[in-house]
């Protein structure tokens, strides 16, 4: 029987940052109704939306000794962790039990609370973890059960993460080499699929988080080489979980359950393409993924209230291939949406409701996955000698038959593709031997399986547990990532003696191996010398931070302390903890304080020469310093980019006024100039474009990194190329009209100034009360402005010429706009 999604809602806390910019709560919750108010009409209702559930964790609780957040009062509304798992959770549970396949997943912007939910931190462990750690209780009871001694069950878990149209096994990191990532496939009977995508069996639920935290940690150094954004990434966690049992006649039953757990990109970067004017802003693949979903959604949810025959573009991204039985088919889904609940974010958490809205209208029938063991391998075998006789075919010149059918409601017909066709070909070998694999672990009991897996395990959790041991002892590196959840994951020692820090070219090999954007063969040398550190860059071209500060060769070694950041090149950046130091500063009663992504790039900027004081400053000053902080990284990667890829282009921060926008008010924006190394034309793109550009030149560096030799496009598919002609703000003129209101001509010669108030030259400005047909007034003036209120007012506006402008602006032109 068809059943809706499942949708809940969540608001958090306001963070450091909203609180810091005095935020105005915007939600409510009443039940199971959320309202959310726009902050330009406080007084307002609001609008209301109504789920399954809304969860309120906005206010109302406190902190236990263990550090658990919990209810604060027996009036408090507060939804804690334990709620959220039991109401959501629980049912993952049962429904695993039963053979069905669950999928949960989490929507919101970024920062809006979805690992929260999912994964919690500390003794506040998400609905992941708990689910994980209760369907091994649910084991272990069954496994005591006398009547359950002929009773298996097999649990093993798999890692995905998908970036830029691009799959990869976070088990696996030697798969990331692989050009364009991890295929994937459709089968018959199992839908999409990820080929090759290790999936590992597991005892127990440590297991579990052991192969998260290593999939975790994969995931941060790729996304780290690959100048990646964590924040515009997928991440898919597989359970996989079976039963196996003789049925009344005997014969031996298996009943398998897929819990997907997918934690999805920022919800804000699905629009973020969105630069209007710019020639390039269909060109990016990393918006594909969420702007996808979103089409499948609403169309899911016409099918679903009868709107006909809908086509739905499952095929048309990654993720919802891979998310097809979790929308559309064999699956019990829940969608978890995280709310922000500050004013400032009003624009991203209305969207995020709508996308919920939509979503609980989506029906999925899920039917129970059970069929006897031998009638598995009996159904591989058929399939092989299906493939072989394709294969046959094929290799022989014969038609290639159509492997399956597509089901209503896709949007392609009913036919394969060429293109499509031509990969099964190639893939046919591969699936053959895959299935041939899937028998023989069938064939082989669950336990020697297991033995392998913690044989191959062993070592790794030896080298975890020295790696532990010895961060107590040894002074290390410990990242930093935009993303809290990425945060120290990679570690590198200082041991005693000189550590060399350089890419993978370095001769000998360097001791700390860094891949991306501006590394050096020769980076730096870190010196440990009885346990006093110090680092210098080792070549005049290597970018070296320490506490947001250059060093050169000049500098010489900089000690270091402990909490010192350090940032190597444009992306690798540290933390470093000595224990020694640390155990010093605290006997002295010093005070240690906690080192974020945000705090550090703050000091970058503050040391840039950007005034990041927060004391005294209004909403907008402090939401500058926001776009501030998150924009310095991204123009430094460009920078970096382009002097790689000897693009000749540099790019640098520019704050625009209002005013310098044409606007009477508003908020001094955040923009980037470009500047044409070659011919000296400087270029202002606003934000979303920039962000734009940065990502479409990520997927060129990445090409260029993988040896793709078409890295380098055609100048009009260039993300670091703006054509000559293309327009430039030379400056702007404020032309004041009061003289108007007498009827009085005016005739001025006013300053162009550029948005950082520097002059370019001067525009001569006429203008002359007239007639409505043109003629202009003779002796006619007001010795009242009031006496003109009701009647219509005609002038010329006539800008006879602008003289002084700088020599490279060949032809200009001017464009004028009235205030309000």
């Amino acid at each position: 029987m068809a059943e809706n999604v499942k949708v809940a809602v969540r608001v958090r806390p306001f963070n450091d940052r909203e609180k810091a910019r005095n935020a105005t709560l915007i939600i409510n919750m009443v039940g199971n109704t959320t309202t959310i108010k726009d902050p330009a009409n406080l007084a307002e209702e609001g609008r209301k939306f109504t789920f399954d559930f809304s969860y309120w964790s906005h206010d109302g609780y406190r902190e236990r000794d263990d550090g658990y957040l919990e209810k604060n009062s027996a009036g408090s509304n507060y939804a804690d962790q334990t709620i959220v798992f039991e109401d959501l959770g629980r049912g993952v549970l049962a429904n695993a039990w039963k053979g069905y396949n669950c999928s949960l997943f989490a929507y919101g912007q970024t920062g809006s609370g979805k690992s929260y939910s999912m994964v919690g931190y500390g003794n506040n462990k998400g609905i992941v973890p708990i689910t994980c750690e209760q369907l091994f209780v649910g084991i272990d009871e069954k496994k005591r059960n006398p009547d359950a001694k002929d009773v298996e069950f097999q649990v093993s878990v798999s890692m995905l993460e998908i970036y830029n149209e691009q799959v990869r096994d976070l088990l696996n990191p030697k798969t990331a080499s692989i050009k364009g990532g991890l295929k994937v496939r459709q089968h018959p009977s199992k839908g999409f699929y990820v080929e090759q995508l290790v999936t590992a069996p597991v005892s127990s639920y440590d297991d579990i988080d052991r192969k998260i935290n290593e999939g975790t940690r994969n995931r941060t150094v790729a996304a780290t080489n690959m100048n990646a954004t964590s924040s515009r990434a997928h991440t898919i966690v597989a359970i996989n979980f079976s039963q196996k049992a003789p049925n009344e006649a005997g014969q031996s039953m298996t009943k398998s359950s897929v819990i997907n757990l997918v934690d999805l990109a920022g919800s804000e970067r699905a629009e973020s393409t969105g630069a209007t004017g710019d020639r390039l802003k269909e060109g990016s693949a990393i918006n594909q993924s969420l702007s996808t979903l979103g089409n499948v959604i609403k169309a899911l949810a016409d099918a679903s209230s009868g709107k006909g025959k809908v086509m739905v573009p499952f095929r048309d991204s990654v993720l919802t291939k891979l998310l097809k039985n979790a929308l559309g088919g064999n699956s019990k889904t829940i969608m978890i949406a995280a709310l922000s609940p500050a004013d400032i974010n009003f624009d991203e958490t209305l969207s995020t409701l709508r996308f919920a809205d939509r979503a609980k209208a989506i029906k999925t029938k899920a039917i129970v996955n059970e069929s006897p063991t031998d009638k598995l391998i009996r159904e591989l075998k058929e399939e092989n000698q299906k493939l072989m006789d394709m294969l046959k075919a094929a290799q022989g010149g014969g038609v290639m038959p159509q492997p399956m059918a597509v089901e209503e409601g896709e949007d392609n017909k009913g036919k394969f593709t060429e293109e499509e066709v031509e990969e099964m070909k190639r893939s046919m070998e591969e699936q053959l031997k895959r299935n041939q694999e899937e028998m023989e672990t069938m064939k082989m009991t669950w336990e020697q399986r297991l033995q392998e897996e913690a044989a191959q395990n062993q070592e790794k959790l030896q080298a975890e547990r020295r790696k532990q041991e010895e961060m107590k002892v040894i002074p290390h590196f410990w990242n930093l990532n935009e993303d809290p959840s990425l945060t120290g994951m990679v570690v590198h020692f200082v041991r005693e003696g000189n550590t060399r820090v350089g890419n993978k070219k370095a001769s000998p090999p360097a001791d700390v191996v860094l891949i991306g954007l501006s590394i050096q063969a020769e980076h730096a040398l870190v010196r440990n010398d009885n346990n006093v550190v110090y680092v210098k860059p080792a070549s005049a071209d290597a970018k070296v931070l320490v506490n947001g500060k250059p060093l050169t060769t000049e500098d010489g070694e900089e000690e270091l302390h402990h909490n010192d950041r350090v940032m190597f090149g444009s992306n690798h950046l540290y933390v470093f903890h000595h224990p020694q130091d640390l155990a010093k500063q605290e006997k002295a009663g010093k005070k240690v304080e906690r080192v974020t992504y945000e705090s550090a790039q703050e000091e970058i900027a503050q040391n840039t020469g950007f005034d990041m004081d927060k004391e005294g400053k209004s909403k907008n000053e402090m939401l500058l310093q926001e776009d501030l902080i998150a924009m310095m990284p991204m123009v430094n990667e460009a920078n970096a980019m382009s002097e790689e890829l000897d693009k000749k282009c540099r790019f640098e921060i520019a704050l625009v006024s209002p005013q310098a926008r044409g606007l009477k008010e508003g908020r001094t924006e955040v923009s980037v100039k470009m500047k044409n190394l070659e011919n000296g034309n400087d270029f202002m793109w606003d934000r979303n474009k920039f962000i734009n550009r940065k990502y479409l030149m990520q997927e060129m560096y990445q090409n260029y990194v993988e040896g793709d030799a078409n890295w380098d496009v055609e100048k009009d598919k260039d993300p670091f190329w703006e054509p000559s002609d293309s327009e430039v703000l030379v400056g702007s003129v404020h032309v004041y009209l009061q003289s108007l209101a007498y009827l009085i001509d005016l005739e001025e010669n006013l300053a162009i100034t550029d948005y950082r108030g520097a002059e370019n030259g001067h525009l001569e400005v006429k203008i002359e009360p007239c007639a409505q047909d043109g003629s202009l007034l003779e002796d006619e003036f007001a010795e009242d402005p009031e006496d003109l209120i009701g009647n219509p007012m005609h002038f010329q506006l006539k800008v006879p010429h602008a003289r002084g402008l700088p020599k490279k602006y060949v032809q200009s032109c001017v464009k004028y706009k009235f205030y309000q």
